[in-house]
């Protein structure tokens, strides 16, 4: 209503309405302004409060943070550590399977046994033989060194041993199909030279047996001219014809001769000859298969086999100990994260700055605005003011000269209600 009367005042006056709608557009600019400043400098102070909690909760999660990171990278260094152990626990286990399943034996351990216990009763048989030999044929008397020599020429079966390995078992179980013609030779030669040999001690234990048949015929015969010689009457008597001594010496001297036949004979140097040779090639041979065998099996049972327990267990160890750190470890790691994606998730410090500098400018604009709207207002209220000043100033005269008692009655309700209305935006 003010801005009617204003303008009604106004238009009676004839003052001009660039002035008022100047100002009215001044003071409505001012008000904007004013308002928008009053924003901005709430934006402001929300700002600087967002900043300071900002602030605040970075450092606290930067403590956290580092603190937790802290802790991770010890417990990061001890888990892999203890995971290295395990890796190395479980590869070395691998290895062991991976031994264990390649190593076969071609017999089973019973055979591998039997061919041992055959192995070790051909050294006993050699070192036997090797004792009478070095003991009667050599003439060496003193026990202990005649059972020295003989254990050392019976220790030719374990020499001959390795020498059957290379040459005829190991390259035969690498490539059967390669080297089974000697192999096969190689055990026909045995077995022929083994019934050889068999034939020459059974025509040996013959010809013995047959020694031993005709001794015992002989000592009888002397037993029975011994009988028959001696007195019935007096069994002390001693007298004895020469006849019958005669008869009993030439019996004794024909069993010494059937000795001395039976040791001289081809025979016991054949026998005794093949039998050394066939018990050191039999021995080398069933050592050379028992031992291989027995070595399979306890380097797979009590080497492979016990290291495996030995690493189970200490597998076992190790995830006790593993299995809490590691849960330990993944809870920092968690706690890392979410410390981390809290942290991602605060204000940019920098943005909010930015934001805060870009108000602090953007007022200081609106400042600059607010003085030219402002200045603008007052001028315009000025001109207006002039205006009518100027107007009341060219009524007056009139006024005076057509009754300098008495206003005008319309001009007496104006000036009241302009009185009444512009009184409280005076205040």
């Amino acid at each position: 209503m003010s801005d009617y009367l204003h303008g009604y005042d106004s238009g009676r006056e004839g003052s001009p309405r660039d002035s008022f709608e100047s100002m009215v557009s001044s003071q409505e600019h001012e008000v904007f302004l004013t308002k928008q400043i009053t924003r901005r400098e709430a934006d402001i102070v929300l700002l600087d409060s967002q900043l300071e909690q900002t602030l605040a909760q970075q450092v606290v999660l930067q403590e956290q943070l580092m603190s937790v990171a802290a802790a991770r990278s010890a417990g990061q260094v001890r888990v892999d550590q203890l995971r290295k152990q395990q890796f190395d626990n479980q590869t070395e286990q691998a290895q062991l399977v991976a031994r264990r399943l390649a190593l076969t034996a071609e017999y089973s351990l019973l055979s591998g046994l039997f061919f041992f216990v055959a192995g070790l009763s051909f050294l006993l048989g050699d070192l036997v033989i090797s004792h009478e030999i070095v003991a009667y044929a050599l003439n060496i008397r003193d026990n202990l060194e005649a059972w020295a020599f003989a254990a050392g020429l019976a220790m030719v079966t374990v020499l001959l041993k390795p020498t059957y390995d290379r040459l005829i078992e190991r390259p035969y179980q690498t490539d059967p199909v390669r080297y089974g013609g000697r192999y096969s030779r190689f055990k026909i030669l045995l077995a022929v030279f083994a019934l050889i040999t068999l034939m020459v001690l059974g025509w040996f234990r013959y010809e013995a047996y047959r020694t031993d048949q005709l001794k015992a015929a002989i000592n009888r015969s002397i037993r029975q001219l011994q009988q028959n010689t001696l007195p019935t009457d007096d069994p002390a008597a001693t007298v004895v014809d020469p006849a019958v001594l005669a008869k009993i010496e030439q019996q004794l001297a024909q069993s010494g001769e059937l000795n001395v036949a039976l040791v001289g004979s081809p025979w016991a140097m054949l026998s005794f000859v093949l039998s050394g040779l066939l018990f050191a090639l039999a021995g080398a041979v069933c050592l050379g298969i028992g031992l291989p065998v027995l070595a399979v099996f306890w380097t797979r049972w009590l080497q492979i086999d016990r290291r495996r327990g030995v690493l189970r267990r200490r597998e076992r160890a190790l995830l006790r100990v593993l299995t809490p750190l590691e849960e330990a470890h993944n809870e920092r790691n968690t706690h890392h994260q979410a410390l981390t994606e809290q942290l991602g998730q605060l204000p940019n410090l920098t943005e909010l700055r930015q934001h805060r500098q870009e108000l602090v400018l953007f007022i200081e604009t609106l400042g600059n605005e607010l003085r030219l709207a402002i200045t603008d207002r007052r001028i315009a209220q000025y001109t207006d003011g002039y205006a009518k000043g100027e107007a009341d100033r060219d009524s007056t005269p009139s006024r005076n000269e057509a009754n300098p008692l008495m206003p005008r009655p319309h001009q007496a309700i104006r000036q009241l209600i302009r009185q009444r209305l512009d009184g409280p935006n005076d205040q």
